[in-house]
């Protein structure tokens, strides 16, 4: 098996080529082409295109590995490794020409599913801002070549959380019960709308926290592993592990401040049932 910094390597270069693939489109205009979970929530043509030319590279570089995408990107691997995938985060951004969305791309080992995978590499590109986000497994965390570290932790009423929404109606409103509980003990709010590019920002020390609910495995992945190998940590709620019922992140003794913080609110009652 390749190195992770090899996984690394690959996964850099195909999310520059798919980012700047998607860019180039953005500059053609693009227009939603339907919706997945709900109305809001809205795929292009350049989406599954973009992801279509990540799964062609990845295979050609990588014959054996699993893939796991957003737009339906799938396939069994055999050798122990699945590239986990988002070829547009952030769309509902990218659809309206806000230039702020990105590729993210994963390598795990084991399932390819919170709580049961390793993530071994990973890389995020924002193609707006020509800003590359790395990390493999034991060999930290970059911006391009610079080392990234998750700011010092503060106090709650001093720190500024990054988060984003559910398009399912219901969650959001559980959602914003909890900033309505939330905000007044915070410096400020960020929903920039880009779960993979929010995380970036924590490992980068551009944000004290980030928390969010209703993630998907691609969302997350990449980013995660850039946050915990630039110092941070990852933690899921109530003992679940990060991702779908939430994921709070950024230096150790900020996510357990924040983390009481919210389970003390009630912030971390599930959304899901087992069946959903």
């Amino acid at each position: 098996m390749s190195g992770y910094h090899e996984l690394r390597d690959i996964a850099a270069r195909i999310a520059r080529t798919a980012g700047d693939f998607a860019a180039a489109e953005r500059r053609n205009g693009v227009h939603a082409i339907g919706s997945k979970s709900s109305i809001v929530d809205v795929v292009t043509q350049v989406d599954r295109d973009a992801e279509a030319m990540i799964g062609e590279l990845l295979t050609s570089a990588r014959p054996g590995d699993g893939l796991l995408g957003e737009e339906g990107l799938s396939a069994e691997g055999n050798s122990g490794v699945t590239w986990v995938v988002d070829p547009i985060d952030g769309t509902v951004n990218f659809l309206y020409g806000i230039p702020h969305y990105a590729v993210s791309i994963a390598a795990v080992e084991g399932p390819p599913e919170p709580g049961k995978w390793t993530i071994v590499a990973g890389a995020v590109y924002n193609p707006s801002l020509n800003e590359l986000f790395t990390a493999h497994r034991g060999g930290g965390a970059h911006l391009d070549s610079t080392p990234l570290r998750v700011s010092d932790p503060v106090a709650l009423e001093e720190s500024l959380w990054l988060t984003g929404f559910a398009y399912s109606a219901s969650h959001r409103s559980v959602q914003a019960q909890l900033v309505l509980q939330m905000l007044p003990k915070v410096r400020d709010i960020r929903r920039m709308g880009t779960a993979s590019l929010d995380l970036t920002a924590i490992a980068a020390g551009r944000g004290n926290i980030y928390f969010e609910r209703t993630l998907s495995p691609w969302d997350h992945a990449a980013g995660e592993l850039i946050v915990t190998e630039a110092g941070g940590a990852v933690s899921g709620l109530a003992g679940r592990p990060a991702g779908r019922e939430g994921l709070v992140a950024g230096h150790p003794d900020m996510v357990e401040l924040f983390a009481r913080a919210i389970e003390s609110m009630g912030g971390d009652k599930e959304l899901y049932t087992s069946s959903q």
